[in-house]
């Protein structure tokens, strides 16, 4: 047994810290260059805590395991929504202020609608993969144009109504995590060599820990004669979402609700536009069904309630947390062989 958790434990450290060192290295590698930094949080940081699922999803699609290739991606989703919201919520409610962030509520909603009704019907094959890849970098756009409009408006220094999600999943990775704050312009050039090291040590560090996450995973499936499909929803999922539930809670125990209600849906949706568009574009392939007939459907249920909870009086409530959590245990209890 020991054998079958070594290498998915040591998969699981190596793709949090890996991913940590990438998004520092690259954000200083930015800022030194003289990159924007509200476009490094938007793209760089935004995407960060996103890594070790992206790297899981493609590495297990090209070795030929898309129950944990997808079921990453949708099991990311639901225990973002239920296991980390509604743990952030039962410590401190969460007040959602922003109209942005109602906003990307919807286009989470959207975009999960779209993956299931795509996965019912069809392979999710390369012209897809560039479809979801060209949406995300679309949305990405809108959201700088939106930010940017903000802080020249005055609103660039609080979370008021001018900031969305994509801003919020980088405010909360960059707060929990001061080495992902970009060092400012420090000449075109300069001082690249350290940061540069350290982003490709996260690299190799990512890609080793993404690899022994898939074959531990796989392993351990069938150790325990269970899908692997099953493994990858749940105790992937809920591994490679552990950056995404350090930094809401951080961001909950901070009394900034908006930030972890953002970074939750900003991350949902990258989920799957970036990571579910990568994983069909590298390595096209179609969803297994047991994940098109249940968890697709799942996801979209616990999006819509999320949107529920968090319009029915602009905050998700301590009972509300708590309704969301235990909505967890059921739903691993009912995929659970």
């Amino acid at each position: 047994m020991f054998d079958t958790w070594l290498p998915l434990l040591g998969g699981l450290i190596l793709l949090v810290a890996g991913g940590d060192l990438l998004v520092r290295g690259a954000v200083q590698v930015a800022g030194n260059l003289g990159v924007s930094p509200l476009v490094i949080g938007l793209t760089l940081v935004g995407f960060g805590t996103s890594t070790p699922e992206l790297v899981t999803s493609v590495q297990a699609a090209l070795i030929g395991s898309p129950g944990i290739a997808y079921g990453n991606i949708v099991g990311s989703n639901i225990a973002n929504i239920l296991l980390i919201v509604g743990a952030s919520a039962v410590l401190f409610p969460i007040v959602v202020t922003s109209a942005a962030l109602k906003r990307d509520a919807m286009v989470m909603v959207a975009v999960a609608l779209g993956f299931a009704a795509l996965a019912a019907v069809m392979p999710l094959g390369r012209v897809v993969g560039v479809a979801f890849i060209a949406a995300l970098m679309a949305y990405v756009y809108t959201a700088f144009r939106q930010e940017r409009r903000a802080t020249a408006a005055g609103n660039g220094a609080g979370h008021g109504e001018g900031h969305g999600a994509v801003y919020d999943k980088s405010e909360a990775l960059q707060q929990a995590d001061p080495g992902t704050v970009p060092a400012g312009n420090a000449g075109l050039g300069r001082q690249l060599f350290l940061p540069l090291a350290i982003a490709l040590a996260g690299l190799v560090l990512v890609v080793l820990g993404g690899n022994f996450l898939v074959s531990g995973a796989v392993t351990l499936a069938q150790s325990w004669g269970i899908s692997d499909t099953v493994i990858g929803l749940t105790i992937v999922a809920v591994g490679t979402s552990l950056p995404e539930f350090v930094t809401s809670v951080l961001a909950a125990i901070r009394r900034q609700g908006d930030v972890a209600f953002g970074n939750i849906v900003g991350s949902n949706i990258y989920n799957i536009l970036g990571i579910g568009g990568a994983t069909a574009l590298i390595a096209p392939g179609t969803v297994p069904a047991e994940i098109v007939s249940f968890d697709n459907l799942v996801m979209i249920a616990v999006s819509l309630l999320l949107v529920l909870f968090a319009w029915s009086g602009l905050r998700i409530a301590r009972w509300e947390g708590a309704v969301l959590a235990a909505g967890y245990a059921a739903y691993v209890y009912a995929i659970w062989p």
